[in-house]
C-alpha cells in the first residue's frame, strides 16, 4: 500500500519518483524506459506487501526478474534505474541507507556490425533513397556517434574537423576529430538550425527498414541504425587502437562498455603466435634411459655451460712458477 507523505515510514517508490524525476532524467526515450523499470518495481512492491529498501527487497526483485526470463543486462538496467531514485532520496534525507547490490555479470553476446560490402549495399540504397539520411548514415559509422547525438548537432558544434557532442547518453560532452567523409557530410548541405536538424528519425526509421528489405536483409533484427555505432567501435579495435581511446571517442561511460569490442582486437595476439613459433624451433631429442628397457626419454636441449679444457691442455704448477736458479 502507499505510505502517506506524511507518515514516518519510508515514502513509497512512486513518490520518489514522481518528485525526482524532472531532475534524475532528461525529456527523451532513456527517461521513459527508466521510469517504467521503477513503475514496475513500485507495482510489484505493492502486489507483495513490500515497503523498506532493504537488501531483501534487491533479492526479491532478482529472483522476480529472473522468473521472467530477463537477462542480466536487462536487470542490471532495471536495478540501475531504482537505484538512481533511492541514492537522490537517500541525500534527501528521506531514506537512512541505500540496500546493498553487486552488479550482475553480463555475458557478451554477438555484435553485428556491417561487413565493408554490407556498407556499400547500404549506402548505395540509402543514397538513391534520401541523401540527408545518406548524409546522417556516413556520418554516424565514422563517428560512432548515437542518433540522438547527431541529431542535435548544431552548427556551432562542428567544423570542418571537430564535433562536439553536448547531449549524450553519459550527460558528458566529448569531441572528436572527423574523417574526411563525415566532414563532407556535415558541410555538404546548408540548412538552418544544424546539419541534421531537418531530418526525424521516425521517417529515417522507415527509409532504414525499406533499404533492408530492398538489399535481402529485412529478417536480419539485429541490422537497426545502432549497427553503425557497433561498426565504428569494431573497425577502430581491429584498426589495433587501444580500448581507452575507443571509450574515449565512442563516450563510454564505463570501460566494461568498450570491453565488449576487446575480442575483436585479434592483432595483438599475433605476437603470441610468434612467441610459441619461436620456442617450438627448439627440436627435443631422444636420449636412452635404458638400455634394459629400451626406453627414451625425450627432453628439450639444455643450455650449453662451459666445460674445462682436457688435462693435456692444462699447465700445472711448476710450469707457471718461475723456475729457481742453482
Amino acid at each position: 500500500m502507499t505510505v502517506p507523505l506524511h507518515s514516518v515510514n519510508t515514502p513509497d517508490l512512486k513518490f520518489l519518483a514522481d518528485r525526482y524525476a524532472d531532475t534524475l532524467w532528461e525529456p527523451g526515450k532513456h527517461r521513459a524506459s527508466s521510469l517504467s523499470f521503477v513503475m514496475e518495481i513500485h507495482e510489484y512492491m505493492i502486489a507483495h506487501g513490500l515497503a523498506s529498501f532493504d537488501d531483501s527487497l534487491i533479492d526479491s526483485l532478482i529472483s522476480n526478474f529472473r522468473s521472467k526470463k530477463n537477462r542480466n543486462s536487462t536487470i542490471n538496467r532495471k536495478l540501475a534505474a531504482l537505484y538512481k531514485v533511492l541514492k537522490k532520496a537517500e541525500r534527501s534525507g528521506l531514506i537512512t541507507r541505500l540496500p546493498s547490490y553487486v552488479r550482475l555479470q553480463e555475458k557478451n553476446g554477438r555484435i553485428r556490425f556491417f561487413t565493408r560490402d554490407e556498407e556499400a549495399s547500404f549506402f548505395s540504397e540509402m543514397a538513391k533513397r534520401n541523401d540527408d539520411h545518406f548524409r546522417l548514415c556516413v556520418f554516424l559509422i565514422d563517428t560512432g556517434a548515437r542518433v540522438g547525438e547527431a541529431l542535435s548537432l548544431k552548427w556551432s558544434d562542428v567544423t570542418p574537423d571537430r564535433a562536439t557532442f553536448w547531449i549524450t547518453k553519459s550527460g558528458r560532452s566529448r569531441t572528436i576529430p572527423l574523417t574526411a567523409r563525415a566532414s563532407e557530410a556535415v558541410f555538404c548541405r546548408d540548412s538552418t538550425g544544424g546539419p541534421f536538424a531537418m531530418i526525424k528519425y521516425p521517417k529515417f526509421l522507415y527509409d532504414w527498414n525499406a533499404v533492408k528489405k530492398t538489399i535481402g536483409l529485412e529478417s536480419d533484427k539485429q541490422l537497426v541504425p545502432h549497427i553503425l555505432r557497433h561498426t565504428c567501435a569494431s573497425r577502430l579495435v581491429q584498426a589495433g587502437i587501444d580500448l581507452r581511446r575507443v571509450q574515449t571517442f565512442l563516450g563510454h561511460q564505463t570501460i566494461q562498455m568498450t570491453l565488449r569490442y576487446a575480442h575483436l582486437a585479434t592483432n595483438d595476439l599475433n605476437q603470441c603466435v610468434a612467441a610459441l613459433e619461436d620456442f617450438g624451433q627448439e627440436k627435443p631429442v631422444l636420449s636412452r634411459t635404458s638400455d634394459r628397457e629400451g626406453t627414451f626419454d625425450r627432453r628439450a636441449p639444455q643450455p650449453s655451460t662451459p666445460t674445462e679444457p682436457p688435462a693435456s691442455n692444462q699447465r700445472s704448477d711448476d710450469a707457471i712458477l718461475p723456475r729457481k736458479t742453482v
